[in-house]
């Protein structure tokens, strides 16, 4: 579908082009965001170094988030926070406070495990497990319990994920005999089997090709009806196509001279893409800096 909603308003300038070629939808910007998670002066290190310091922002219900800026600004250091990934880093800790509906996630008696249930994660390369088609996207319901018949679980978790008409004749398959796109969209349908309510994905389509990324980049804008989306690219066109907010974050030195990823601007992507309030914003998605 075509979609004209980028266009800058009298008196603005056009940093990014665009247009229907990249805007295939309209979607106006959101009037307010409502949280689903917030995120509050947040500061993540490893082995006591800062990689990302004083994030604070909040991931909307229903739409697709995007974080971009140079490689090294701790985009996906940030993503893994939001379902407690960086547990499994040792010697990273995180200051600052993530809020799941009003719940401190990194309280101590929050369940990651359970956490990552209703937070799921899709990563930037496909990875399927060694097993069928049909026991990849059952094994979340399988070792969590869940309740219902299974094989309804995985045709419903596959045909929210694009797959089902391409693999319903084809499930006791190996899954590695799919291709690369499908493979994601399986990782994907693995993610939503156990119903989560928000998905992470940190550059899904990096490992793809255009056929397979304009698949990938439609699937979300369809899922984003039912779950709230936030996403890690590199890819600028990519963020002005399918995201609603944009986070933008780059590396900057504190008054001790410490660098680590801080975050820069954030709000509606048509915004952001064609009348940013900050220089730096400006200088990144108009490839001057990068």
């Amino acid at each position: 579908m075509q979609g004209t909603s980028a266009r800058p308003r009298a008196g603005e300038r056009t940093l990014v082009h665009i247009d229907a070629d990249v805007v295939r939808r309209e979607r106006p910007a959101p009037e307010r965001v409502e949280p689903v998670v917030e995120i509050e002066n947040v500061t993540v290190r490893y082995g006591g170094k800062p990689a990302v310091r004083n994030v604070t922002f909040d991931i909307g219900r229903n739409l697709i988030t995007a974080l971009i800026g140079p490689s090294g600004c701790g985009k996906s250091t940030l993503l893994r926070c939001l379902n407690r990934m960086n547990d499994l880093i040792p010697g990273a800790t995180v200051a600052g406070k993530i809020r799941y509906h009003g719940q401190d996630i990194y309280d101590p008696n929050v369940d990651p495990v359970e956490l990552r249930k209703l937070i799921g994660m899709v990563f930037q390369k496909p990875n399927p497990f060694p097993k069928s088609i049909y026991d990849n996207v059952a094994y979340g319901p399988r070792v969590t319990g869940m309740k219902g018949n299974l094989d309804e679980i995985v045709e419903r978790a596959l045909r929210r994920a694009a797959l089902w008409d391409e693999v319903k004749d084809r499930l006791k398959d190996n899954a590695y005999g799919l291709s690369g796109g499908q493979q994601q969209r399986l990782c994907i349908a693995r993610c939503l089997a156990v119903e989560p309510e928000v998905i992470l994905m940190d550059e899904p389509c990096s490992a793809l090709d255009p056929i397979s990324t304009a698949r990938i980049e439609d699937l979300m804008v369809e899922l984003k009806e039912r779950y709230s989306i936030v996403i890690v690219t590199h890819n600028m066109q990519q963020a002005a196509r399918v995201s609603d907010m944009t986070a933008f974050l780059t590396v900057e030195s504190d008054d001790k001279g410490e660098r680590a990823g801080e975050l820069i601007e954030y709000g509606p992507t048509e915004r952001i893409f064609t009348n940013p309030a900050d220089p730096r914003t400006e200088a990144y998605v108009t490839g001057k800096m990068g």
